[in-house]
């Protein structure tokens, strides 16, 4: 086998990945080195199982959370960073957000220091997993939320600071809006340039895996400006980075008689409130959803609720450069190294990983054999207290039941 090498990008976005790549990992905080372990064996597992040890992750450690702040002091080290984006890919666990560190969150400093512009979050259905809804099997969405803008852009001022007075006083005085006394104040910006991109992102990703639609998903009706505009640009990006490929709602009925041409995706908008009854009512109308960052917080959520909750929810920050894939609940402290929790959501981000490579054979084994292992009932606390007939077991014996699934 050639020795580790790591993934570069060409010009086109596409990646070079070795049969030998060298992949970053965050452990994480908290119950992190558990589902970290857990994630390991099953990825390694599936590549040496798909690939006959042609292929083989090399992991490489990066010291971020609490393990960056013991070794350097610094709880995320820019050297931790630029080895990420030399690397082009990483995967890592959840990390504590240190109180009083001047840090609002590490896993938002890490999107926004590397452009990881959009939040890439699949939803869809694991078989025995305990659900509210009653045709959960009709749910297979993608959420595309910006990861740079609106409310993670982070500008806001406290009641009562000088700075909330000074920009009370200048809405008032150069614009003749009167805000309530004291108001705490943030500001939401939106931009063409940032929604276009992660709107061609999602366009992307549904011509890429077959889904026939992506919805913009925005307040327009009350936020012209802003939401409303996200959608205009987000119709602009599909028109003219896409033209070939796409067709609005509207020309689907006035050209097409409701049946799309082979190849194309729809591209159609709806209101955020409204879109949230739509994913109950009709889910097997939505597949990748585009959206600001609120919105997209609120019903990627929601939706990984409707097939069971995060616990098997994967996600993925993506940028230009790289992308790190991740868990996307939080450190559960009071689990630290109880061997307990489920390691699901960071396994099936592997997964996503492996897709992202090119290496999908290997992240279809992983989701099967995720599937299977659920399927036999041999789940850790939370799915078992909730399965009629589950054996419950540990996050690493979870892991090795997957791993047993593996063909």
């Amino acid at each position: 086998m050639a020795n580790p090498a790591k993934i570069s990008k060409n010009k086109d976005g596409s990646l070079n990945v070795p049969d030998h790549p060298i992949i970053p990992f965050i452990e994480g905080d908290g119950i992190g080195p558990d589902i970290w372990r857990a994630t390991e064996a099953v990825i390694d597992a599936a590549v040496e199982k798909t690939y006959g040890g042609d292929r083989k992750i090399e992991w490489l450690e990066l010291p971020v959370g609490e393990k960056g702040y013991a070794q350097t002091g610094n709880y995320l080290p820019q050297a931790s960073l630029d080895t990420i984006e030399t690397h082009v890919v990483a995967i890592k666990g959840p990390l504590t957000t240190p109180i009083g560190k001047g840090i609002r969150s590490l896993n938002v400093a890490i999107r926004q220091r590397l452009d990881l512009y959009a939040c890439v979050r699949p939803v869809r259905y694991i078989e025995t997993v305990p659900s509210p809804m009653k045709f959960p099997e009709k749910i297979n969405m993608v959420v595309f939320r910006e990861n740079t803008e609106d409310l993670y852009a982070g500008i806001e001022w406290a009641s009562g600071s000088d700075e909330a007075v000074a920009v009370a006083d200048f809405f008032k005085s150069k614009m003749g809006v009167d805000l309530p006394p004291a108001s705490g104040i943030g500001i939401k910006p939106i931009s063409p340039a940032n929604t276009k991109r992660l709107v061609a992102s999602a366009i992307g990703y549904a011509l890429e895996n077959g889904f026939s639609s992506v919805t913009l998903m925005h307040k327009g009706n009350i936020m012209k400006f802003t939401e409303g505009a996200f959608a205009q640009w987000g119709y602009e990006a599909a028109r003219d980075q896409f033209a070939d490929r796409t067709i609005t709602e509207a020309q689907l009925y006035d050209r097409y008689d409701g049946k799309a041409p082979e190849g194309t995706v729809v591209i159609k908008d709806r209101i955020a409130d409204m879109l949230f009854q739509q994913v109950l009512l009709r889910p097997e109308e939505y597949g990748v959803i585009a959206t600001p960052n609120l919105n997209g917080d609120y019903i990627s959520d929601a939706l990984a609720a409707q097939v069971g909750g995060l616990g098997m929810a994967p996600g993925a920050n993506i940028g230009d450069v790289c992308a790190v894939f991740e868990a996307t609940h939080g450190t559960a402290p009071k689990y630290t190294g109880l061997d307990k929790v489920n390691p699901g959501s960071l396994i099936l981000s592997g997964a996503m990983m492996l897709d992202y490579m090119g290496w999908k054979e290997a992240g279809s084994a992983v989701r099967d054999a995720v599937q299977a292992a659920v399927k036999a009932r041999r789940v850790t606390y939370d799915l078992a207290r909730q399965i009629e007939g589950a054996q419950e077991v540990k996050c690493s014996q979870f892991a090795a039941a997957i791993v047993g699934q593996m063909k």
